[in-house]
């Protein structure tokens, strides 16, 4: 891709329009530029320059890569429906449904509101691979939009530029690689990276800039020579140096230094056909010293994005090794272009390609996993873990390729083959070998996976092993289909718990409409629905606890207070306000230990004083419920003032393990919290539980002393008694 041309014109790209030679109609170019140039009338961007060049730079890196009118009519008008008054009704009744759809696509969704940026990410996201799964051209329209705006990033705030770098190399650098755009792909992956780590960057820079690549150009000399004597004689040789990110994910991701990396310099040939490909292949052997397991072969095996071409590693004289990559111009044009390249003109529509389609499989089985997930933010994790740039193949014992994400499992194997096969899964066999369920596959593997009967199905805990999220959702539907009963009661718990660990009680009178009012959020039908996407996984109850505490902070908002006479602030009793009484002796009850911080309430006992109880007690629930009891309970509250220190018994539940208890103390030590008592057990399951009283100030204390307890090593769970 070249570098950013700045400022360009509308005749400029009117000029690589017709120099290009390909059919475009230049009418309707024209006529959606005026549109553009109008509706964004005096808009300017960050740097400065009108709005306008924008969209004539992104119509621009279009052309470099041979797309259609449509795509460059989109391009210019990307930005119209989204930033001012024009809509997409409009463009559709000037421009067809066509053009309209391109511009829908990759327009964001700006009229919905989101709890949070990940899910309006998510959403954004979603939307154009819908899109893309119908007109693969928005997402290479997005991916042009993207590759200018980092182009121009300085002027962005430093945060934003941060942001907007960390969304591309996550999300979009990856979709650029599967559909096999890599010269798009090295550029995004380069320019995020200078953003992320300006230093790493500048010192590969510096490292390429010292080395240089003079020696290249004797080498391709050298191998154009070698190759017409033995009958190659059109052969096109070129050179390249790896991309700035590519090298640094080999030295600071990989801990390799710069003179370990082997491709960091490589030679292109390019042929007419395949027979002379592997025919230059054995002369570049007989040239250089190849290194060993560093060949391979992506003509016979193509990588899933479509990629073919034959690798080798050579090493020659200077002791500089080197990369030698030999592919037709077929596969060269769709290596730097990738989807970009299959595009035909049959009247300016694209013509049927079964490859596109094939390509575009990924795309609506990461949208068909999302339809059973009510969590829009899974997707970001499915295109993390899906589309990374490194790629395993492996092979059933039939000889079959199964293409995987790196790090993926033979259970992720199994499921690649066929739902059933992964679904009865109990072993495999990795080149006539058993090994562990979790054993992650290696390109070149054979792989046999070993049945049991039909009614078999996956374990739970394979959720927490697979990497591609086919084979999460297969395990998902499995359960959502054999196990409904248990999995409401897996997700009943594991709500419960998630209510005790958040220290929060919803009373009996509320608990249906409450737990009915948290479902519909979580966009399930009823509340058996929520618990069993929650005990299936397809619900994670990290996305439901932050609807869960804004629905609680309502109820307790809505909460009815103990009836009693508004009157003037008396005298407090140890530390606590009873409206009413001055200086009344004042007790704690045990049933719920009360501390400053929580919402309390008192009763008037006969002989014995005031007893102070947690406004959501249990008992005080079921009293206030009798008449009789009524006049009884008076409001209190914390005095302001207060500094006491109150006994406070916390639970823990832990891994059992030597010098454990020393560890709690020293933890509870470094707060400075005064401990009563300390007693510990061990419990089944090699775990271990502890009860300890400490000295408490008031309720932010106590949460600071649990969140402490929680990073201890091996304990599990912190709650108070």
């Amino acid at each position: 891709m070249e570098s950013e041309k700045w400022p360009i014109t509308y005749d400029a790209l009117e000029q690589e329009l017709k120099e290009s030679g390909r059919p475009y109609d230049l009418d309707m170019i024209r006529h959606a530029y005026q549109l553009a140039e109008v509706a964004h009338g005096d808009q300017r961007r960050r740097s400065g320059e009108p709005y306008i060049c924008h969209p004539l730079s992104v119509a621009e890196i279009l052309v470099e890569l041979g797309m259609d009118s449509e795509s460059i009519a989109a391009a210019l008008m990307h930005d119209v429906a989204e930033d001012t008054s024009v809509s997409i009704e409009q463009i559709r009744s000037r421009f067809g449904s066509e053009v309209a759809l391109l511009v829908d696509g990759v327009t964001k969704l700006t009229k919905i509101n989101f709890s949070n940026v990940e899910d309006r990410q998510a959403e954004n996201l979603r939307k154009m691979l819908l899109a893309m799964s119908q007109d693969v051209r928005v997402m290479i329209i997005k991916l042009c939009d993207r590759l200018h705006n980092m182009r121009t990033g300085d002027a962005w705030p430093e945060q934003k530029r941060r942001d907007k770098a960390k969304e591309t190399m996550e999300v979009y650098a990856p979709i650029a690689h599967r559909l096999g755009m890599s010269a798009i792909k090295e550029e995004l992956e380069d320019r995020s990276l200078h953003y992320l780590d300006p230093v790493g960057y500048e010192d590969i820079k510096k490292l390429l800039n010292e080395h240089g690549d003079e020696f290249l150009h004797g080498v391709c000399h050298t191998i154009a020579a070698h190759l017409a004597e033995n009958g190659i004689e059109k052969a096109t040789i070129r050179h390249r140096v790896k991309s700035i990110y590519g090298i640094y994910r080999k030295m600071f991701v990989q801990q390799k230094d710069f003179e370990e990396i082997y491709d960091i310099y490589a030679v292109r040939i390019i042929l007419n056909n395949v027979p002379e490909c592997y025919t230059a292949l054995g002369l570049i052997h007989d040239m250089y010293h190849p290194l060993p397991n560093r060949f391979k072969d992506y003509i016979s095996t193509p990588k899933p994005n479509g990629y073919q071409s034959l690798h080798t590693t050579v090493i020659g004289r200077e002791a500089i090794p080197f990369e030698v990559q030999i592919r037709t111009w077929d596969m060269d044009r769709n290596a730097e272009y990738g989807i970009a390249a299959h595009w035909k003109y049959k009247a300016g529509i694209m013509g049927s390609d079964d490859k596109l389609d094939a390509r575009l499989a990924w795309v609506r089985q990461l949208l068909e996993s999302q339809r059973t997930s009510a969590d829009a933010t899974d997707l970001l994790s499915d295109i993390k873990s899906d589309l990374l740039p490194e790629e395993v193949f492996a092979f059933t014992p039939r000889g079959d390729v199964i293409n995987l994400p790196a790090g993926a499992t033979v259970i992720d194997f199994a499921y690649a083959i066929h739902s059933a096969v992964g679904n009865r899964m109990v072993g495999a066999k990795v080149n006539n070998r058993i090994v562990p369920i979790d054993h992650q596959v290696v390109t070149g593997e054979i792989i046999e996976i070993i049945t049991g009967p039909e009614n078999r199905g996956p374990s739970r805990d394979w959720l927490n092993i697979v990497k591609t999220s086919e084979a999460k959702n297969k395990i998902r539907n499995w359960f959502k289909k054999e196990r409904r009963e248990e999995n409401i009661e897996e997700g009943r718990a594991a709500f419960e718990h998630e209510l005790r660990r958040n220290l929060m009680t919803i009373p009996d009178e509320s608990y249906d409409e409450f737990m009915e009012t948290l479902a519909r959020r979580n966009r399930c039908n009823s509340v058996d629905e929520m618990f069993a996407a929650i005990g299936y996984g397809g619900l994670q109850m990290a996305r439901v606890l932050p609807k869960l505490k804004e629905e609680y902070a309502k109820l307790k908002a809505e909460d009815p207070k103990p009836f009693t006479v508004d009157i003037k602030r008396i005298h407090s009793s140890e530390g606590v306000v009873v409206e009413g009484i001055d200086n009344c002796p004042i007790k704690f009850a045990k049933c719920c230990t009360p501390l400053p911080g929580d919402e309390i309430v008192g009763f008037v006992t006969r002989g014995f004083g005031v007893s102070i109880h947690k406004r959501q007690c249990k008992n005080v629930v079921e009293s206030m419920r009798h008449p009789e009891n009524a006049d009884r309970w008076v409001r209190a509250y914390w005095d302001d003032a207060v500094r006491e220190n109150y006994k406070a018994t916390l639970e823990l539940v832990c891994m059992d393990r030597a010098n454990l208890v020393s560890d709690v103390a020293l933890a509870l030590g470094d707060m400075r919290v005064p401990i009563y008592s300390l007693t510990a057990r061990a419990a089944e399951h090699g775990r271990a539980r502890m009860s300890v009283t400490v000295g408490i100030t008031n309720t932010e204390h106590l949460n600071s002393v649990v969140a402490r307890l929680k990073k201890v090593k091996d304990v599990i769970s912190v709650v108070r008694s």
